[in-house]
C-alpha cells in the first residue's frame, strides 16, 4: 500500500497504538507494555520493516501512544510499583500516577518508552492519545513539558527529529506553546472543532456535541482562528469552554472530516460515506484538503469505503469481553439505538471492518480517488494553499449554508467556495477570476462546473470551488 499512498500525495501514514494487548485484533487502546509491539502485528522488527519501507519512500511514519492508562486485561504494573494514581480516574479505569509518591519513576518509564520509539523504530511523529486525560495537577511541572522537553534533548543526542502531537478535546492553546511561555511544548494537536463544524453542515446532525456546530459561522471560525469554541459558552458542555487560539500557527493543528473515533465512537461506526451523498463527499474532501492546517484522511475515505469501523476487542478474559459487550449495550440502548450494533468479541465485527482497496479501481471509488489525488497536487502546487499560514484570510458569508474563504498575498490570492446548501447559490466572482478546481466539474461526476463568465454565477448544490486572481484585485 505505501507506494499507492505515495502516488497519492500522502506524505505520512500514523499507525494506531501497538503496545502489546491481548489476542490478535483490539484498535491498540488496551495495550499493556509500552516497550512491546503486538506480537500479532509482526513484533518490534515487523514495525522496523514498515518504517524503513516508508522512509524508503520519502513517507513519514507516526504512530499513537497512550500515556493515560493502561489496558485491563495482563496489566500487572501494580505489583511492580505506585504505577497507578490514587487520585484520579479516566473513562478507561485507573490512571497513571505522575504526581504522587514515586511519580518520578512513572513519568521516567512513559518518557523513556516514547524516547524508544524513535530510537528503536525510527518513529517520526507520536501522537498523544487524550492527552487532556494525563492527569498530574499536583507537580509544578506537567508530564508533558517534561515529556517535550526530554524529546528535544534525545533529537540532539540521536540526531533524528521526533515530533509530539496531542489528542485532546480542552481547546487549549497552551499544548503547543513554548514551555518558556508556559506552554507543554509540543509540536502540534488534533483539531476536533474543525471536524465537527463540518461534519454538522454536511449530516444537519445536531446531537451530542454537534449542537455547538451547524452553521458556516462555526466554519468560518475555524478557518480563521483554529476553534470554534475559544472560552465561549458551550451547550453540551453547558459552560464557557477553550481558549482563543487565533495566535497558533496553522502547521500546529491537524485537521479531518473523519477518523478512527469520530467514525468507530458512533452506535453504528458509520463512516461519511454512508451518511451524505457523492457531491457531499468532494465537498468534505475539499474543506479538509485546501485548509491551512495539516489534513489527515481516515483508511479509505479517499475512495469513498463504506465499511464501519467497529469497536473491536480480544480479550482472554470471557468476563471481561462480556463486560464490554454489555457496556456498550447499555450505553446504545439508553440513546434508544440498541439494535443492529456488532459484538466487539466476535471475530466476525472485526473482519467486518477490513477496507476494500479494490473499490479504487473502478465506478465512483476510482472517481474519487482521482478526484482526491488532484485536491492533493493542488495543495503542493499552489503556493498560498501549502504555506500553512493565514496571510491576509477572511471569511465571508454567501447564505446561510455557504461560505468563501479568502486568500491573498503579494503575488495574488485564492477563494475557496464552499456550498452546503440543497440549492445553488449565486457566487460573486472578480474580474480575471480563473477556476483552479470545482467538485461539480463533470469529470468528477458532478452536474457540471459552469462558465465564470455567466453572470449571475451559480455555484452548484454540495460542491467546492477554487479560484485564483491576481494580486491587483
Amino acid at each position: 500500500e505505501l507506494p499507492r499512498l505515495k502516488e497519492l500525495g500522502v506524505t505520512a501514514i500514523e499507525l494506531l497504538p501497538v503496545a502489546q494487548f491481548p489476542g490478535t485484533r483490539n484498535w491498540g487502546y488496551d495495550g499493556t507494555y509500552p516497550y512491546a509491539v503486538q506480537h500479532s502485528y509482526g513484533g518490534l522488527e515487523g514495525l522496523q520493516r514498515l518504517v524503513d519501507a516508508g522512509h524508503a519512500l520519502g513517507l513519514a511514519v507516526g504512530l499513537d501512544v497512550v500515556h493515560n492508562h493502561l489496558g485491563p486485561e495482563g496489566n500487572y504494573a501494580p505489583q511492580f510499583g505506585p504505577y497507578f494514581s490514587d487520585d484520579y480516574r479516566t473513562p478507561w479505569g485507573a490512571a497513571l500516577n505522575f504526581d504522587g509518591p514515586g511519580s518520578d519513576e512513572v513519568r521516567e518509564f512513559f518518557i523513556s518508552s516514547a524516547i524508544f520509539w524513535m530510537e528503536a523504530a525510527h518513529i517520526d511523529f507520536l501522537r498523544l492519545d487524550a492527552a487532556h486525560a494525563i492527569l498530574d495537577a499536583h507537580n509544578a511541572v506537567s508530564f508533558l513539558e517534561e515529556l517535550s522537553t526530554r524529546v528535544a534533548v534525545a533529537e540532539v543526542e540521536l540526531g533524528r527529529t521526533m515530533r509530539l502531537i496531542a489528542e485532546t478535546s480542552l481547546n487549549d492553546p497552551r499544548y503547543v506553546e513554548p514551555v518558556e511561555s508556559g506552554g507543554r511544548g509540543l509540536d502540534g494537536q488534533w483539531n476536533d472543532d474543525f471536524h465537527h463544524a463540518l461534519h454538522s453542515l454536511l449530516t444537519g446532525e445536531r446531537d451530542g456535541y454537534y449542537i455547538d456546530y451547524g452553521d458556516v459561522g462555526a466554519l468560518a471560525r475555524c478557518y480563521l482562528d483554529g476553534y470554534r469554541l475559544q472560552g465561549d459558552y458551550s451547550e453540551f458542555y453547558r459552560r464557557r469552554h477553550g481558549r482563543p487560539s487565533a495566535h497558533i500557527e496553522p502547521s500546529r493543528m491537524v485537521v479531518f472530516s473523519q477518523n478512527h473515533d469520530q467514525v468507530g465512537n458512533r452506535p453504528r461506526s458509520d463512516r461519511l460515506s454512508t451518511l451524505v451523498d457523492f457531491e457531499s463527499l468532494k465537498l468534505a474532501a475539499a474543506a479538509v484538503i485546501f485548509s491551512p492546517y495539516i489534513p489527515l484522511l481516515f483508511m479509505g475515505e479517499e475512495w469513498g469505503e463504506t465499511a464501519p469501523f467497529w469497536f473491536f476487542v480480544d480479550h482472554g478474559d470471557r468476563g471481561l469481553v462480556n463486560a464490554v459487550r454489555e457496556g456498550r449495550a447499555r450505553e446504545y440502548a439508553s440513546m434508544g439505538l440498541g439494535a443492529g450494533i456488532a459484538d466487539p468479541g466476535d471475530p466476525a465485527t472485526y473482519e467486518d471492518c477490513k477496507i476494500d482497496s479494490t473499490l479504487q479501481a473502478s465506478g465512483r471509488g476510482a472517481t474519487l480517488y482521482r478526484f482526491y489525488t488532484e485536491l492533493l497536487q493542488l495543495r503542493r502546487s499552489e503556493p498560498l494553499l501549502h504555506a500553512l499560514t493565514r496571510p491576509e484570510m477572511r471569511a465571508e458569508t454567501i447564505s446561510a449554508n455557504a461560505l468563501a474563504i479568502h486568500r491573498q498575498d503579494d503575488h495574488g490570492g485564492l477563494t475557496l467556495y464552499l456550498n452546503f446548501a440543497e440549492e445553488a447559490v449565486e457566487v460573486r466572482l472578480p474580474g480575471g477570476a480563473r477556476l483552479l478546481h470545482s467538485s461539480a466539474d463533470a469529470k468528477w461526476d458532478g452536474p457540471g462546473a459552469g462558465d465564470l463568465a455567466t453572470r449571475p454565477f451559480m455555484q452548484s448544490r454540495r460542491s467546492a470551488m477554487l479560484i485564483g486572481y491576481p494580486a491587483s484585485l
